[in-house]
């Protein structure tokens, strides 16, 4: 019997190494309107929500509102992901995989639906059941609320997140995974920040070499080790 029931994916920096790009747009908005940015801020906020990162630019003396920052990185990123989609090498493969094996994927992101949608409907065919963005009426990461929401559109119960395993890249995202009781895997090959600290169970670094298998081993030696706590 199969441990594992479903995958929950981050997006930016898990799925697509998409997070330059957000970058590019942070420092380019706040070039041209009077801001301080660089790429320590820039990876500091990264996986956090859109307006929070907004927020942040203002701070910093962007002279903008949050909105029209918000609105004008989404579609810089959104543009440059319709054009081409830059998906991390080997992650199409995991996703086939579980798809073939029958294990649902859902995509778990604070990005806005429309990007949300881009993704899924440029993965491979299957890939998804479904996803959990920030346009949902969802307390954000790292709030647990969006996994929770994404094992529920699976049929899992929160008590039994655990079979569930949710690949991360933040701090932040790693937060949000880990509080709805998923077995958390940070994906640490294209963050720029240390997420070493983090409360994930385990940690990757890229895709190769994993597949159903393994992701079952994860699900499998969580469970042991939550069984020996009780």
């Amino acid at each position: 019997m199969t441990l594992l029931k479903a995958v929950l994916w981050d997006m930016d920096g898990t799925l697509i190494d998409s997070e330059p790009v957000w970058h590019e747009s942070e420092m380019q908005l706040a070039r041209e309107h009077g801001g301080q940015w660089n790429e320590d801020l820039a990876w500091g906020d990264s996986g956090k929500p859109v307006q929070v990162v907004a927020q942040h630019l203002v701070d910093m003396g962007t002279q903008l509102t949050v909105d029209e920052i918000a609105n004008g990185m989404v579609d810089y990123v959104f543009q440059h992901e319709k054009e081409h989609m830059p998906w991390i090498e080997g992650v199409e493969d995991v996703l086939r995989r579980l798809a073939e094996a029958g294990i649902p994927s859902v995509l778990v992101t604070a990005s806005p639906r429309k990007m949300a949608q881009n993704v899924v409907d440029h993965a491979p065919e299957g890939a998804f059941v479904g996803f959990v963005c920030g346009s949902d009426d969802l307390p954000k990461k790292p709030d647990p609320a969006p996994y929770l929401a994404a094992g529920r559109l699976v049929g899992v119960e929160p008590q039994d997140m655990a079979s569930c395993i949710a690949i991360e890249d933040s701090i932040s995202g790693l937060t949000s995974a880990a509080a709805s009781g998923a077995t958390t895997l940070a994906q640490v090959g294209f963050n720029g920040t240390d997420v070493s600290e983090g409360p994930q169970f385990a940690s990757i670094s890229g895709y190769e070499g994993l597949g159903v298998a393994e992701l079952e081993q994860y699900v499998r030696l969580r469970l042991n080790e939550l069984d020996a706590e009780r």
